[in-house]
């Protein structure tokens, strides 16, 4: 007895405690309800060491132009999800996380994304990270990270936004469904092909018999001269057929040198973008070292007529230019560079030369 009362006692117990937290549940959303927003807080979660890409004021500003409503309304109203997609659209934006505080404060928490380098060649004017993500430079920004200048461009538009990775796999996709469509198109040339050569076979099993056997026997002359007529009307449907199939096979050459040209543009977009990240690889390596960090102040990009990337150095010391050349042997040559730069020119003299070349073996080639 006692132990179903017990039973029951801790049956009404929890039943009490649901009631409870339904009951506050309810009030809380009938509060929560009536309760407008009040006050809105940004903050910008800095994850940059050598500056900021945008300000609270900025991000408030954004939010403005974008149309939503989030001042003097319910708290239950505002759409979080939305602030949230509405500043992730700007390239700079790493990540977003909007909430509501109970006293009707709205919280608005964005972090940064982290440019390694400037990309300020070949039209653009943008930023991009460690991982390859390129984003369009925001107003007014202000951050110390290395220059690129040149010619040079990655491979995407001036005004591209977003991950160079995904960018050039989107391509590879779109240059692929072009093959795969031009391998169907040789299909209508391969059964026109099968044809004219089932014709040209045909002919060539073509053959004369004698006219008549007892009445109206064919006389030898007319047999023969018959049979010299038939050969000379095999030889021209011969030629006629093999000219057909020489067009049809050209149809088919000219496709399948679109699909070899679309094929090599898909191993030129990859090897640009390898190129890409081996630049990006390259700057971490100067930015891990003190004095190169500060001493190249602007890297030069540019391309040689085999399509090579090949990059050269402002360094703020001297009036020279270094010609680094491609991105190899990356040690040696920065070896060579500072056994230059402590024996070489201060006995030389820092003014005395415009170009120091690295790209020879065993040497450093001053002009």
């Amino acid at each position: 007895m006692q132990r179903i009362l017990r039973i029951v006692l801790v049956a009404l117990l929890w039943l009490l405690v649901a009631a409870y937290i339904f009951y506050a549940a309810t009030l809380s959303r009938r509060a929560r309800g009536t309760q407008q927003v009040r006050e809105i807080r940004i903050e910008v979660l800095d994850s940059t060491s050598g500056g900021s890409l945008i300000g609270r004021r900025e991000v408030s500003e954004r939010l403005r132009r974008s149309g939503l409503k989030l001042t003097d309304r319910p708290i239950d109203s505002v759409a979080l999800h939305a602030i949230e997609e509405t500043l992730r659209r700007n390239g700079f934006v790493d990540e977003v996380r909007a909430y509501m505080r109970e006293e009707g404060v709205l919280c608005i928490e964005v972090s940064e994304r982290r440019p390694m380098l400037r990309l300020l060649s070949g039209g653009m004017n943008s930023y991009a990270t460690r991982e390859g993500y390129i984003f369009t430079t925001p107003p007014r920004s202000s951050l110390y990270v290395p220059v690129l200048t040149g010619d040079y461009r990655p491979p995407v538009a001036v005004d591209f936004n977003g991950s160079l990775r995904e960018e050039v796999d989107r391509r590879q996709e779109q240059l692929d469904s072009v093959i795969v469509a031009l391998e169907r198109a040789k299909y209508p040339h391969y059964r026109a092909e099968r044809e004219n050569d089932r014709r040209i076979d045909s002919v060539r099993r073509y053959r004369i018999k004698r006219r008549g056997f007892l009445i109206n026997r064919e006389t030898e002359e007319e047999f023969d001269l018959r049979v010299e007529q038939t050969r000379k009307e095999k030889a021209a449907a011969r030629r006629h057929l093999r000219y057909v199939g020489r067009q049809i096979q050209a149809r088919i050459d000219k496709l399948g040198e679109e699909q070899e040209a679309l094929r090599r543009e898909q191993k030129k977009l990859e090897k640009y973008y390898e190129d890409f990240m081996k630049l990006l690889t390259f700057v971490e390596h100067i930015e891990q070292d003190a004095f190169w960090r500060s001493e190249l102040v602007e890297i030069l990009a540019t391309r040689t007529p085999g399509g090579a990337l090949e990059l050269s150095f402002i360094p703020r010391s001297g009036r020279f230019t270094i010609r680094f050349g491609r991105l190899e042997e990356i040690e040696y040559k920065f070896e060579k560079l500072d056994r230059f730069y402590r024996k070489g020119l201060p006995a030389l003299g820092w003014d005395r030369y415009h170009e120091v070349d690295l790209r020879f073996s065993d040497r450093v080639v001053c002009r």
